[in-house]
């Protein structure tokens, strides 16, 4: 049977894994999170209830989220911008790439922290580089989607940290699970459609859409990397 890619995965709760010294974003409280002072850093939304996503500020419910992700992670969203100091535009991986729905942040159901790390992955140089602010913590030579199932464009988040092992060594030790989903799956896929850094062959076009990793890099993102970190991935 060929070995799967990421975008195969079929998660449960048991299996989320939590490193021994999790990573940590800074905490705000809950409810009005754009009144903070000049903010640093991402805002990251952690769902504690259910809570709608809309089509737009004030508009119909296109999902409803609940506080644990299909792979039993905590639900973090990444905000990507914000309006009135209210209206919180996310994305997630229900709605699809390039897709942005909103939360209404007065609602209750959410607690707020933030992070100023930053995943950047530049295709074209089969690089990520994590950064925290401007400065560089560590460049990662990647492998990344080959011609016909490419590696999706666009700002996505970390959803979910598994442990590799628990699904199969082809995936090394460690998955970090993006909000981003494979639209160009290879023929034949009978498995899923995330996307995610995990272990593989690096340095080449040799995976059907996400992003391999050598697993001292993935050890080091997933000690590091909270949940609802940014990723920009680019061409």
């Amino acid at each position: 049977m060929a070995r799967p890619a990421l975008v195969a995965l079929a998660l449960v709760a048991a299996l989320t894994f939590v490193p021994r010294s999790p990573a940590r974003a800074v905490v705000l409280s809950a409810g009005r999170p754009a009144d903070q002072a000049r903010p640093s850093g991402h805002l990251i939304a952690y769902v504690r209830s259910r809570v709608a996503l809309l089509a737009h500020p004030g508009g119909r419910v296109v999902e409803r989220l609940s506080s644990r992700t299909s792979f039993g992670s905590p639900q973090t969203l990444a905000v990507v911008r914000s309006r009135y100091g209210r209206w919180l535009a996310v994305s997630t991986p229900e709605l699809g790439n390039g897709r942005l729905a909103w939360v209404d942040a007065r609602v209750g159901g959410l607690r707020f922290a933030r992070t100023r790390l930053e995943l950047d992955v530049d295709l074209s140089q089969r690089l990520v580089v994590l950064r925290r602010g401007s400065q560089v913590l560590r460049r990662l030579v990647v492998g990344v989607g080959r011609p016909g199932s490419p590696t999706p464009t666009g700002r996505f988040s970390v959803t979910d940290k598994l442990k590799g092992a628990a699904y199969s060594a082809y995936y090394g030790c460690c998955i970090l699970a993006l909000s981003a989903t494979q639209s160009n799956l290879p023929a034949g896929w009978s498995g899923g459609n995330r996307i995610a850094i995990h272990g593989g062959p690096t340095g080449g076009a040799v995976s059907a859409g996400c992003i391999h990793a050598g697993d001292g890099d993935l050890r080091y993102l997933m000690r590091l990397v909270p949940l609802g970190t940014p990723v920009v991935i680019r061409a």
